[in-house]
């Protein structure tokens, strides 16, 4: 489950790498489970857009300038293990950020082009943890991203919302996790939704784990809110959805001290794009 978008990646190679290593793979869920819902969306969470394409799913940090968002790093950054044995060997891929036009649309929904509520958000920076940049660990897979001002020169924040970061959260936790199937399996382009308790991952131990079907490929970097209540009330935000063998089980890197450390420099401007 690694969406692997490359330096060099058009937006056609981003979408096919994303539908072969999405994640979730589409084995059937346990119908004992619990199933994820269709609902109205939150306004602070969307997706990530290239040349008309989404295919992850990212939400509003809160930060002192209101600008930054928080996705998987899988979804924004490449590494050369990454790269699917399907991939055409002429792509030329090469580990370091997506480049081009990538956009953050919250709030989107609807079949075909969907619609955009919020507008679209040029994203302007991506800044991975060197866990994962140089040290190929699965622990590191989330990311900060920047976003430009409206022309309005107002913030993505100031016109959507944020959530609070949680830096300390515990494993089990009651959780509400959100994110957008890409539109093979979500033909409506309609935000999903589940609220259940997670524990700690028995396989990968530094994950958290929750079991609720319907998390297919595009709801990676999806937020994990715990004591969510509504828009109004987000609750915090302790990590984002970073894996799972199948569409039923999704685990996701608590935000730690590391997370927070990389964070702040970001929100300073300090970071360097990865």
């Amino acid at each position: 489950m690694r969406t692997a978008p490359a330096v060099l990646a058009t937006a056609a190679a981003l979408a096919a790498l994303v539908t072969v290593a999405g994640c979730g793979l589409s084995q059937a869920a346990d119908p004992a489970q619990p199933a994820a819902r269709s609902f109205e969306g939150l306004p602070f969470v969307g997706v990530l857009i290239s040349e008309g394409e989404h295919y992850c799913t990212a939400s509003v940090i809160d930060s002192p300038k209101g600008n930054m968002l928080a996705t998987a790093a899988h979804c924004v950054h490449f590494r050369e293990e990454d790269e699917d044995e399907d991939t055409d060997e002429d792509d030329e891929y090469e580990p370091g950020p997506i480049t081009g036009d990538v956009q953050f649309a919250p709030r989107f929904s609807g079949a075909g082009e969907g619609t955009f509520p919020y507008g679209k958000w040029k994203v302007s920076g991506v800044h991975v943890p060197k866990a994962w940049r140089d040290e190929d660990d699965d622990r590191g897979d989330y990311a900060f991203l920047t976003v430009e001002p409206d022309a309005q020169g107002r913030t993505v924040q100031e016109v959507v919302g944020a959530a609070t970061p949680d830096w300390s959260s515990d494993f089990r936790r009651h959780v509400t996790v959100v994110g957008y199937p890409n539109e093979a399996y979500n033909p409506g382009n309609r935000p999903i939704t589940c609220t259940t308790d997670s524990r700690r991952d028995d396989d990968e131990p530094y994950m958290t784990r929750m079991r609720c079907g319907g998390f297919y490929d595009g709801t990676s970097g999806g937020p994990w809110l715990a004591d969510h209540h509504d828009a109004r009330r987000p609750g915090r935000l302790i990590g984002v959805l970073s894996g799972g063998d199948t569409d039923a089980e999704s685990t996701a890197v608590l935000f730690d001290k590391g997370a927070r450390e990389l964070y702040e420099r970001v929100a300073r401007g300090a970071a360097k794009t990865s």
